[in-house]
């Protein structure tokens, strides 16, 4: 048999999934992998069920049926303050994952360097990789997960091509402020590089944070590929629906690694997703004060039970400090509490370049009975996990 792939020998498999199929082993309570278990808003659920008696069952434009692109063209442009051109800036794709992949193959060659911070989403590294590029890795400081402005631009000495900038960022919670993001926006034009951004949190923000758009920076719309998706936004994690806003001639280039990735993106999820991109402010107003109300009643019960964590300033994330228990392997530590304790965590080894293994990430995207529920099970955590000398 011939050998396999050697960009794949350092891949594992999703730790985030792996965590989701461990909980449903032991019957935890899933609050590893990021997705509600409530219901999409009920006008978008209508309106699919219209579809599916309609004729969207073929494929649609290649890079995003039309009325979906002018729906987002129209909302984004409102959010991130300039016109945002339907039918030359926007490519839409299978969900941000593919986003992201497909900025990466289109602005990166092989040999090129990449910039991501560390903590990170786990599939950016895997993006570089499979890309053929080399990732460099900056650290954020705990625990306002800072970074320092020397070692971000000798990453950028190294002949980086790009940086890939989650905002708000998963797993750590952060929402850059207007100075980081406009020395991010400095550097890059100083080093002539791109900026790949993963958004797929700007609704999800808490007081007094606010989510800037880096390509609204001055002079960074040309070298920025805005990249979100719908999921989280809308709660439709399973329906896949991302996108790239960028440049005309970025987007040209993406156009064609996306038609040849996937082809296109779902056509009756696009029509009847096009319903969500027309609400109107009230609706992300809504959604905000909902995550709040779900981010403080998860911080007060974790607290109540004296856990040590994270104040997240955007997305739904947590990350508890397990340091009191003594384990080595933070994989060890989420197999144990998803089997003595009952909930779901992914360990934070899996987010970290840097040997971190005392922190393990916890998401709040849950009705509140979930989450009591998982509170009521952590409350003896101290009695059914044994520290460890």
């Amino acid at each position: 048999m011939p050998t396999l792939s050697k960009r794949t020998e350092t891949f594992t498999d999703s730790v985030i999934r792996r965590m989701t199929r461990v909980s449903l082993k032991y019957g935890a309570v899933n609050l590893s992998q990021g997705f509600p278990d409530f219901e999409p808003p009920k006008e978008i659920l209508d309106r699919l069920a219209e579809v599916t008696r309609e004729d969207f069952h073929q494929y649609s434009i290649t890079w995003g049926a039309q009325n979906f692109r002018e729906a987002l063209a129209e909302k984004q442009s409102a959010l991130m303050g300039f016109d945002i051109d339907p039918n030359a800036e926007i490519v839409v794709t299978c969900g941000s994952t593919e986003a992201m992949m497909a900025a990466m193959m289109t602005v990166t060659d092989p040999g090129d360097r990449v910039i991501v911070f560390s903590p990170f989403y786990e599939n950016y590294g895997a993006d570089a990789i499979l890309s053929g590029a080399e990732p460099i890795y900056v650290p954020l400081y705990p625990p306002e997960f800072n970074f320092k402005t020397d070692e971000l631009e000798a990453a950028f000495r190294k002949g980086a091509k790009a940086l890939i900038l989650c905002n708000p960022s998963n797993p750590c919670g952060k929402v850059f402020t207007y100075e980081e993001l406009k020395t991010i926006a400095d550097l890059a034009e100083r080093y002539d590089a791109f900026v790949i951004t993963d958004e797929v949190y700007e609704h999800i923000v808490y007081a007094p944070h606010k989510h800037i758009y880096l390509a609204s920076l001055p002079g960074m719309r040309a070298r920025t590929l805005s990249c979100s998706s719908l999921s989280k936004t809308y709660s439709i994690t399973g329906w896949r629906l991302g996108y790239i806003i960028a440049a005309p001639e970025v987007i040209e280039a993406a156009k064609k690694v996306h038609d040849f990735l996937t082809v296109g993106a779902a056509a009756p999820l696009q029509e009847a997703a096009v319903t969500g991109l027309k609400f109107g402010a009230d609706y992300y107003e809504k959604l905000a004060e909902t995550y709040t109300h779900k981010r403080d009643l998860f911080l007060k019960g974790l607290d109540d039970i004296g856990i040590p964590h994270t104040v997240p300033q955007g997305a739904y994330y947590i990350m508890l400090d397990i340091s009191d228990f003594g384990f080595d392997d933070d994989l060890e530590f989420c197999e144990v509490l998803a089997r003595d304790v009952g909930v779901g965590a992914v360990p934070g080894s899996s987010f970290f370049r840097e040997p971190v293994n005392h922190l393990i990430r916890l998401h709040f995207a849950k009705r509140d009975e979930t989450l009591n529920e998982a509170l009521n099970r952590l409350n003896d955590i101290y009695k059914k996990i044994p520290k460890r000398k």
